[in-house]
């Protein structure tokens, strides 16, 4: 199945889902649908396009809101499916219904930007320690970096 094949497919099944789609590059297909679309997506994309290998699912601070990428591979093609949350309102549904795999993306999604993911099997932290500040996501644009107060071994207070 080449890359034309693979787009004509998803927009015959997902429909006026797909808000935007383009094929900058061979093997490379970039998808965008709302986000209460994407669980419907993410199934069509495994049960009938064969992309069941998720390699990664990326965050962007976009300033008001915040897009997830989702990196989907098949033996034929790379997908890159891609959805925005309000910052208002970060929330996006799991995929692990779908691809159980995606609980250590979707972990990391909550802890490096404060991305709320309904319905994840195991929400705990994964990347940041359990003490961490509440509220300091490490990846939003406007997350200040506060070094702590140097302690000298041995110092008298």
């Amino acid at each position: 199945m080449n890359d034309t094949e693979i787009i004509e497919k998803a927009k015959a099944l997902l429909g006026d889902k797909v808000l935007e789609v383009s094929n900058p590059a061979l093997r490379r297909i970039f998808m965008k649908v709302d986000s209460k679309d994407l669980l419907k997506a993410v199934q069509v994309l495994k049960d009938d396009l064969g992309f069941a290998y998720v390699a990664t699912i990326s965050g962007l601070d976009g300033g008001e809101d915040f897009e997830i990428i989702y990196h989907f591979a098949n033996a034929f093609s790379q997908l890159n499916l891609r959805t925005q949350v309000p910052k208002t309102n970060p929330h996006v549904e799991s995929i692990c219904a779908v691809i159980p795999g995606a609980i250590l993306y979707e972990r990391e999604l909550q802890d490096m930007f404060g991305l709320v993911v309904d319905h994840i099997p195991d929400s705990r932290r994964l990347v940041l320690p359990d003490d961490w500040p509440a509220g300091n996501y490490p990846l939003r644009k406007d997350w200040k970096y506060e070094r702590p107060p140097e302690k000298i071994p041995g110092e008298k207070s």
